[in-house]
């Protein structure tokens, strides 16, 4: 999976655009939960900003069960200006608000900010060209990308940040920011991961964006500044604790299906990677063999140290080798790549009877280079089962897909879920 990223910056001039294509259609979703005080101002500010050309937009504002003005200040707004459109939800959370009206939405991209306008609102025009031009998938704003403008608590910004963190090392995804508000993806995206994201409320971006990362969509991060909106009611301790519970749901079964073939991999870029990760493991062998001798006897050091290596080779190719970020079936992995221990297991077996001969001073020497040089060779045959067996669905990166997907909510007898190895 190939995660992009830029620092946006708003171009000194503009060249005119004398190509002729077809208008793309964005519908861009402000979700609203008592905002009375806030609405009307948002739109306004949105509503002055010009669009690219080519690019027709429609503010959808969503409104989640509001019980203040929010409802009529919405209908006004809508009523008075015709790009605006309004929709009420009789049941709160920013993520089913999302889900519904991007479901139903028949534009070419759909997109998202937050009504405090904490994003710059400038970026949705290089989000949404990098999106139309099949160059991504999804569009996301950053505010953890270098050399940006970031205006918010020391308290909130240690929470996000060790919340991206954690993303990172529990579900393996690739993305720097899953919680700002400010977000595009293309109509062919959207109509297939969002019928699978399960959660309602803010932990719905964070899903959506590993969904599509598993799925192999690609994604690209735009840094953009933020201000940080002192008026938030957002909770966050309660906030973090759902996310944890989101984050165990997803780690423990949240697979995604797709209903096209993931690419195969680059072949020349998996053999450098599997060197590399094969002289890092060669290496972890040798010197765990070496101090297992000090302990136990050569049969025993060199079965140990050639499973303690295994599992680390399997590790390391799955994601750096083979791309697979996904969490899922990792213990599948690890069994299948053990299952090659017995082979290799014969071939270093065989370079300790050889190493039995050998006397004098230098015969551990000689035992270490024998079983070195079988291990070696036994890695040609692991890469070869790896490629075709324990990687073999699993394994995918970030090529863009040719293969249009079903429409949401239809079987498709072609449908896979992603990395089930």
């Amino acid at each position: 999976m190939r995660h992009e990223s830029s620092a946006w910056r708003q171009p000194e001039t503009q060249t005119a655009d004398t190509t002729i294509r077809p208008t793309t259609t964005v519908d861009l979703v402000v979700p609203v939960y008592n905002e009375e005080a806030s609405l009307a101002a948002s739109i306004e500010t949105l509503l002055a900003v010009e669009p690219a050309r080519g690019t027709e937009v429609t503010i959808i504002i969503a409104d989640n069960a509001s019980t203040d003005e929010t409802p009529i200040i919405a209908a006004t707004l809508a009523a008075t200006h015709p790009q605006v459109e309004y929709v009420r939800l009789e049941q709160k959370g920013r993520g089913r608000a999302l889900n519904q009206v991007w479901q139903a939405s028949s534009a070419d991209v759909v997109a998202y900010t937050d009504v405090d306008l904490a994003t710059d609102i400038r970026v949705l025009d290089p989000m949404v060209e990098i999106v139309r031009s099949g160059l991504a998938d999804v569009a996301i704003a950053s505010r953890l990308q270098p050399g940006v403008a970031v205006e918010r608590g020391i308290r909130r910004e240690i929470i996000s940040r060790c919340y991206n963190r954690l993303l990172k090392l529990s579900l393996g995804v690739g993305f720097s920011d899953a919680q700002c508000g400010f977000k595009a993806l293309s109509a062919r995206a959207a109509k297939e991961l969002l019928p699978q994201v399960e959660d309602s409320e803010w932990f719905f971006d964070t899903e959506l964006l590993a969904r599509a990362e598993w799925a192999g969509y690609r994604i690209h991060e735009f840094g953009t500044d933020w201000t940080d909106d002192p008026d938030s009611s957002v909770d966050v301790v309660s906030t973090a604790w759902k996310d944890i519970k989101g984050i165990v749901r997803l780690r423990t079964g949240g697979r995604t299906r797709v209903s096209h073939a993931v690419p195969a991999p680059n072949t020349g870029a998996q053999i450098l990677h599997f060197i590399d990760v094969g002289i890092i493991s060669t290496v972890l062998y040798a010197v765990l063999f070496l101090l297992g001798i000090q302990f136990v006897s050569e049969p025993a050091a060199n079965i140990l140290a050639l499973l303690l290596s295994t599992i680390a080779n399997t590790a390391l190719n799955r994601g750096h080798t083979f791309g697979v970020r996904s969490p899922h079936r990792r213990l599948t992995s690890q069994v299948k790549g053990l299952a090659a221990f017995g082979l290799c297991l014969a071939f270093t077996s065989a370079g300790l009877a050889v190493g039995d001969g050998f006397t004098g001073p230098w015969a551990t020497v000689g035992t270490l280079a024998v079983l070195t040089a079988a291990n070696l060779a036994a890695t040609v045959v692991r890469f070869v089962l790896m490629r075709t067996w324990v990687f073999a669905r699993g394994a995918h990166h970030s090529a863009h897909r040719a293969t249009t997907p079903a429409a949401a909510g239809t079987a498709n007898p072609n449908e896979k879920d992603i990395d089930h190895v």
